[in-house]
């Protein structure tokens, strides 16, 4: 236990390394309201040389592979074993908040400063893993950092353009110092078979742990996902005065496949199956459409997650089926559009016990917690690399200026890793 609490006390002496951090992450593309750093700008750049400037205080060594994502190793006394790899991204939505994903490569960088002031020698490398574009809102790709880092980008992924830009994915990179040729060709920065485990922290994406009173989540999954980024219905513009046997409203037929999914959803959460379906864009065209018009044209994207293979799938066959039957009814015509879709992210149990005694051993409240949201962890396990996640209580959700993680709950979280990471690798 004497042990255990030195751990603690290590890692709460960080406090102002902590707090720096995040001021100067701050600085990074600081919005009105919130902080917007896009996937491959100038100021996800900036943040990576915030992150790089306290690993080389630290003395880490840093390294940028050809992604862009930033590399910060303490070096393990047997650099042939496997290293441990502990990360999460720098980018932000727009006007989201400053802990969202950069919490966690804050909390890689406390838990090495604690050994580092502890006197400790880890077994193999720790590299803390800055990870570039995991928001997939940018690119309309999840986790394009750290696929691009495994060799699992979607083909065509590198020339599929930036919402904002309308620049290439591989023009971005190459403007951010990476070398979207190398991503082309190989060979992988990171080969999955050779990563001991990922860790990743992150803030709670639903005030669950807030509800609660509990500072950390121990995460039990990470869903994956199928997207439609862009579905468009074609029908028929008519004025409003026509009757409705003759319409071919294509709004009205957005509306019904979005209804038919919301049922299957209540119906399935009804009976104990977690899931979530979300239609984030769902509008006609301002500038053709009015008061007056019926709609003959609509757009919407549709994300649908799950925790299990089988769900999504069931959730994809609903969708078309509803698909095919709202044309048949409206005689309307349905483009779905590009397709993308994320695997399912599966925790390591070991790795999720060990973190669980950690936390018992501290006398640090945990609950056990499925992910609402996506997260560079599932790239990791769907590659085969053993992973794990921690949660953070943060009491306004994320995406969102008002995001509320207190650095206390943080270094509770960071205590958790860092006994794990003793306990993992700097044994005898």
């Amino acid at each position: 236990m004497d042990g255990v609490s030195a751990i603690g006390t290590a890692v709460h002496r960080q406090r102002d390394r902590v707090k720096a951090l995040f001021e100067d992450l701050a600085r990074c593309g600081r919005t009105d309201p919130g902080f917007t750093r896009a996937s491959y700008s100038p100021e996800e750049s900036a943040a990576h040389a915030v992150v790089a400037r306290c690993a080389d205080a630290l003395g880490l060594a840093i390294h940028r592979d050809a992604a862009a994502n930033t590399l910060m190793t303490l070096p393990g006394r047997d650099r042939s074993l496997p290293p441990l790899l502990i990360g999460s991204h720098l980018d932000t939505v727009a006007q989201g908040g400053n802990f969202d994903g950069a919490a966690g490569v804050v909390a890689g960088l406390t838990a090495v400063a604690a050994l580092r002031a502890m006197g400790l020698s880890p077994a193999r490398d720790i590299t803390v893993m800055a990870i570039r574009a995991e928001e997939s809102v940018w690119f309309q790709v999840s986790y394009v950092g750290s696929r691009a880092a495994l060799g699992t980008l979607p083909d065509g992924a590198l020339d599929g353009a930036r919402i904002d830009s309308g620049l290439s994915l591989a023009a971005h990179i190459a403007r951010e110092g990476g070398d979207p040729d190398a991503l082309r060709r190989g060979p992988l920065a990171l080969d999955a078979a050779a990563i001991h485990a990922f860790l990743e922290v992150h803030i709670e994406q639903a005030p669950s742990l807030e509800e609660a009173g509990i500072p950390v989540g121990l995460c039990t999954g990470i869903p994956g996902n199928i997207r439609y980024p862009d579905v468009q219905i074609v029908g028929r513009h008519d004025h409003v005065g026509t009757p409705r046997r003759f319409r071919c409203d294509a709004a009205m037929a957005g509306a019904e496949i979005a209804l038919t999914l919301d049922r299957v959803w209540a119906e399935r959460e009804a009976a104990g199956c977690p899931m979530a379906i979300t239609f984030g864009r769902f509008h006609t065209d301002a500038a053709v459409h009015g008061l007056t018009t019926v709609p003959g044209a609509f757009r919407f994207s549709l994300d649908m997650r799950a925790y299990a293979p089988e769900v999504l799938a069931e959730l994809e066959a609903a969708f078309l089926a509803a698909v095919k039957g709202v044309s048949e009814r409206r005689g309307v015509t349905v483009a779905l559009g590009a397709r993308a879709e994320a695997g399912v992210g599966t925790v390591c149990p070991r790795i999720r016990d060990g973190l669980a005694a950690a936390a018992e051993a501290l006398g640090t409240p945990t609950r056990s917690l499925g992910s609402p949201a996506s997260h560079d962890a599932a790239a990791f396990a769907r590659a085969g690399v053993p992973m794990a996640m921690l949660f953070v209580r943060n009491a306004h959700g994320s995406h969102n200026p008002r995001e509320a993680m207190a650095i206390d709950d943080l270094l509770e979280t960071v205590a958790i890793l860092t006994v794990w990471l003793v306990q993992e690798t700097c044994g005898g």
